[in-house]
């Protein structure tokens, strides 16, 4: 270790260890914080890892020791560096990371189980990533004494957290303990040492692991984002364009019924009217503008199709070119697929309304006439709502098999296919497959939903747990 660090650092307690805080350089891109201590050897490859666990577990105590073996600190050198202080908030954004060579499943030595709480957590980062990176996920066990952790690795396998497993099938993992920066006395410095040999060899084991496996791009996670946006725009958009849909078969059941009833009348009376709901759309306003820094909030629409594109949560794109929805120069989303310059960004989404209105026969049959061309226009009005019936129907079809292909192409890539915030999503396709009669896809939706809803009661349990002591915290207020 070298004298210069101490020199370097602000020392925050003497002693036997003495405690110094470095002094690192920081850098901030967006949600990302980046810390550099020293110069980069430009001789060794630069190591990413991702830690992932409750609050308590010792993320920041574990970056704390890698920092201290990677600048060479010893037993008996009796210091110890802090680039990190407590466990403040979470970090889950990889702005700027392209590639990750490890991520750490963080859990205590104690735990038999894995909580509700962790199982919530593991599974949302799972969600987040290709199927490429299980071969780097391990076990990162803390405050361990050295002794084989067989509670934690039955834990593991019972929830089936996904993990790079050795030759005996057990999930790889490595052992660390949190208190090498406990100040050393006579009574419990043999056990500190011991600690600190745990510690050394689960770095070292760790460091070979990481020496032997390779990086694993991120851009396939950032195609399951991607693809996870896309799914969620796809439905909303599917629901409003079923919503249109729904509303014109409506109206043209509406004016069937009027033509049937006073055809006779509206042909010998070009004046008499008859009132029939239509179907409009208008521009309303939502809540945006700028939000955090350097992104806008706002709602991706198409001009050609009028129809919203991805307008839930759309905060990162400054401009449609740059939303997730668009792909190849086009967006994924809207009913023609149109180019992104067709799209605007902005604080408002198109909303459909239905309003009463007094018709002729003029009337409707300039309205179901003005799309077609001029040698059908010799047909009946009722064979022409007849006729736009059934492409309504066809559309709506067609915007169904797409949202489940997305379902579909995302089950294929993801490591996790199904978080909570695919809920929903499934939840609609699922009914409305059921309307369409399609059992096969049913099934198979509903197949997936109940691997979701397995893989998710630890979210729930977790999340009802915490309004219960919220629920007993008031209690004890009250009383």
């Amino acid at each position: 270790m070298s004298i210069d660090i101490i020199s370097k650092s602000r020392l925050l307690h003497p002693g036997s260890p003495s405690i110094y805080q470095l002094e690192p350089k920081k850098e901030t891109f967006g949600t990302l914080t980046k810390l550099t201590v020293g110069e980069r050897n430009v001789n060794k490859i630069n190591k990413t890892i991702l830690l992932v666990g409750e609050t308590g577990t010792g993320k920041s105590t574990l970056i704390n020791a890698l920092v201290n073996h990677t600048m060479g600190v010893k037993w008996e050198d009796e210091v110890w560096f802090k680039i990190i202080e407590e466990e403040k908030k979470s970090q889950t954004e990889t702005d700027g990371v392209h590639e990750v060579n490890a991520v750490g499943l963080m859990m205590k030595a104690s735990e038999n189980r894995v909580s509700d709480r962790l199982l919530y957590i593991f599974d949302s980062m799972m969600s987040l990533f290709g199927n490429n990176i299980e071969e780097n996920i391990v076990a990162l066990i803390t405050h361990s004494d050295g002794t084989y952790p067989e509670n934690v690795l039955q834990a593991l396998k019972y929830a089936k957290i996904k993990c790079t497993r050795d030759e005996d099938n057990d999930p790889v993992y490595f052992l660390f303990n949190n208190c090498l920066d406990k100040q050393r006395t006579k009574k419990d410095k043999f056990g500190l040492e011991t600690a600190w040999k745990v510690t050394e060899r689960g770095m070292s084991e760790f460091m070979t692991f990481l020496e032997e496996t390779g990086p694993q791009k991120l851009n396939k996670t950032v195609e399951v984002l991607n693809k996870r946006v896309r799914l969620t725009a796809c439905i909303q958009n599917l629901e409003e364009r079923i919503k249109s849909i729904e509303g014109k078969q409506k109206e043209i059941r509406q004016v069937e019924e009027v033509l049937k009833k006073y055809e006779e009348e509206m042909k010998k009376n070009k004046n008499f009217t008859v009132e029939v709901d239509e179907i409009y759309k208008v521009k309303e306003d939502i809540e945006g503008g700028m939000w955090g820094l350097g992104f806008y909030q706002g709602a991706v629409t198409c001009k050609v199709c009028e129809e919203n594109c991805h307008y839930a949560g759309c905060a990162v794109a400054w401009y449609p070119r740059d939303c997730e929805v668009m792909k190849g120069g086009r967006c994924t989303s809207c009913t023609r697929k149109c180019r992104v310059e067709d799209h605007v960004k902005e604080e408002w989404i198109y909303v459909t309304k239905t309003r009463r209105v007094k018709k002729t026969l003029e009337d409707m049959k300039q309205k179901y006439e003005k799309n077609q061309a001029e040698g059908q226009k010799k047909s009946s009005l009722l064979e022409d709502l007849r006729t736009e019936m059934i492409q309504l129907e066809a559309e709506k079809n067609q915007v169904l098999e797409e949202a489940y292909q997305h379902v579909v192409n995302l089950e294929k890539i993801a490591l996790k296919a199904h978080s909570g915030s695919t809920s929903i999503q499934l939840d609609f396709l699922i009914e409305k497959m059921k309307e369409k009669g399609d059992t096969e896809k049913v099934h198979m939706l509903e197949e997936m939903k109940r691997k979701q809803e397995e893989g998710n009661k630890g979210a729930v349990q977790y999340m009802w747990s915490g309004m219960k002591t919220a629920g007993e915290v008031l209690k004890g207020w009250m009383k």
